[in-house]
């Protein structure tokens, strides 16, 4: 396997896992997505479709580097928004949203849920650090492939 296509695979699969991951969290446990929350969504949605796009349209390192670009954008958002939950600094919003786009046509039944609270955490590593780490790892992976990649074509 090529480095483009080790890069298209680790773009789309990071992004299609953690978004996966946030939306069984959501509709599977409860755990609503706070404002930061979204924000991160969005760059995984934009490297999902980078990464697929790549995959049919030619120069490929492009779209795939773009894809790695979008996930370190959400894993450096995650950062921010961990350092939030653990009271490290101050978020920028008094940050509370409805609970899910489902739930915008009821807004009464809608969680309030708030950025500087850390819903669920694993070793003591909460969603939005978990995010930042799988992403911000990811994305410089993703980007290192496609940079070498380029190297090697202009190289021939």
């Amino acid at each position: 396997m090529t480095g483009v296509k080790q890069a298209q695979f680790l773009a789309i699969a990071i992004s299609a896992g953690l978004l996966g991951g946030a939306y069984i969290s959501e509709y599977g446990f409860g755990l609503f997505p706070c404002e930061m929350c979204w924000w991160q969504r969005w760059p995984h949605f934009a490297a999902l479709g980078a990464g697929v796009f790549a995959l049919f349209q030619k120069p490929a390192q492009v779209w795939t580097a773009l894809a790695g670009l979008a996930i370190l954008t959400s894993g450096l958002i995650g950062g921010f928004h961990a350092g939030v939950e653990y009271g490290w600094w101050e978020g920028i919003t008094g940050c509370a949203t409805l609970g899910s786009a489902v739930d915008v046509m009821n807004p009464a039944a809608a969680p309030i849920v708030r950025c500087d609270v850390a819903p669920w955490s694993l070793f003591g590593i909460s969603l939005a650090g978990w995010n930042f780490l799988f992403s911000t790892l990811g994305g410089i992976a993703i980007l290192a492939l496609s940079v070498r990649a380029t190297g090697k074509e202009k190289a021939l």
